[in-house]
């Protein structure tokens, strides 16, 4: 068989240039299907960040038509898989461009954060809340300053407080000091005035993160005896005074970098389990759980750790124990309550 030489020159010579295969029909409904999850969160992102308000379906029904009309009428999967990243990469810096803030219309209870002077052994904490609630929105405004002795820690106790779910929980970290009383963290979300929380919300930029530093009679009180349909577990834990003030201090360097600059409130990683975590060194993190990020199991996953001081008892025996609902409401007296809901 002859081969002319002339043929592979004309190929060589000209303006050939390969075509890209197109995306079948298949093929686009199984892009689809892979670009949806980028799809969801960019409509998320322009319904609850974007600035426009009932303007932000508008621009929602418009990404729906551009990305509609990208998957039929490009033709090739570089061209189709580029133009998706295109848009993707634009609404996610403009996302970013966002910052948080600490000049809102914050709603009472979250108007003040709090901050905390170290000086050797003593620290005192500024604008520690300590309301006196009637109703959830019904109280008697009341910010405090604090000085505790870190010498004087002797461990601290956590509550994990239920709203509905039991795969959700909400925990707060109680420290207790010999002479005086105890001093509550809980990270929760800045909202305000008018805002509520959403679980869906808190994975966008939708809410500030604060650190609320609080008596017990405030923070704990409020989910036993005033807010309907709460269920609050008290655990002891087997902190050492030496482990407690370390833990401590984490909070206060967290509250003062916060008060410094305000941060966002995120659902998944930086929310109000995930930040206990992340406040630590690292090489002092526990290890990754994932009962931390369904936090309504946060509980087991530190028991079978050893966390709490169970005292031989099995989980669930200690759970039913633990829980501080009834205690509370019948702790009356305002000197009585931190003793009351341990007895």
């Amino acid at each position: 068989m002859r081969f002319d030489a002339s043929c592979m020159n004309t190929l060589a010579t000209s303006d050939y240039q390969p075509v890209p295969p197109r995306v079948s029909t298949i093929g686009r409904i199984g892009l689809c299907f892979i670009g949806l999850p980028i799809l969801l969160w960019e409509m998320g992102a322009v319904w609850f960040d974007a600035p426009l308000g009932k303007g932000n379906l508008v621009i929602i029904a418009l990404l729906l038509t551009i990305h509609g009309i990208f998957v039929w009428k490009i033709g090739s999967l570089l061209g189709l898989s580029a133009a998706w990243a295109g848009i993707f990469c634009s609404i996610l810096a403009l996302w970013l461009t966002q910052r948080p803030r600490s000049d809102r219309d914050w709603q009472t209870d979250v108007s003040k954060t709090a901050w905390a002077e170290v000086n050797g052994s003593m620290v005192t904490l500024h604008h520690v809340r300590n309301f006196d609630y009637r109703t959830p929105n019904d109280f008697t405004e009341r910010w405090e300053t604090r000085t505790v002795d870190l010498d004087k820690i002797t461990g601290f106790d956590i509550a994990i407080c239920y709203w509905g779910s039991p795969w959700m929980a909400h925990p707060i970290l109680s420290f207790q000091f010999s002479g005086s009383s105890p001093i509550c963290f809980s990270i929760e979300t800045r909202k305000e005035v008018g805002e509520s929380y959403s679980a869906l919300g808190g994975l966008y930029r939708q809410f500030e993160l604060i650190y609320i530093v609080a008596d017990e009679r405030d923070v704990i009180r409020l989910r036993t005896s005033v807010r309907k349909g709460e269920d609050v577990f008290l655990y002891h834990t087997n902190a050492t005074a030496v482990q407690a003030r370390e833990r401590f201090m984490e909070y206060i360097q967290g509250l003062n970098e916060l008060h410094a600059s305000p941060a966002w409130y995120n659902a998944i990683t930086t929310n109000c389990t995930t930040t206990i975590r992340t406040q630590r060194p690292k090489d002092k993190r526990m290890s990754w759980d994932w009962r931390f990020l369904l936090n309504g199991k946060a509980d087991e996953a530190l028991y079978e750790r050893g966390v709490f001081d169970f005292k031989g008892l099995d989980f669930e025996t200690l759970r039913k124990r633990s829980q501080i609902n009834e205690k509370a409401k019948a702790a009356t007296h305002v000197d009585m309550f931190s003793e009351v809901i341990r007895r």
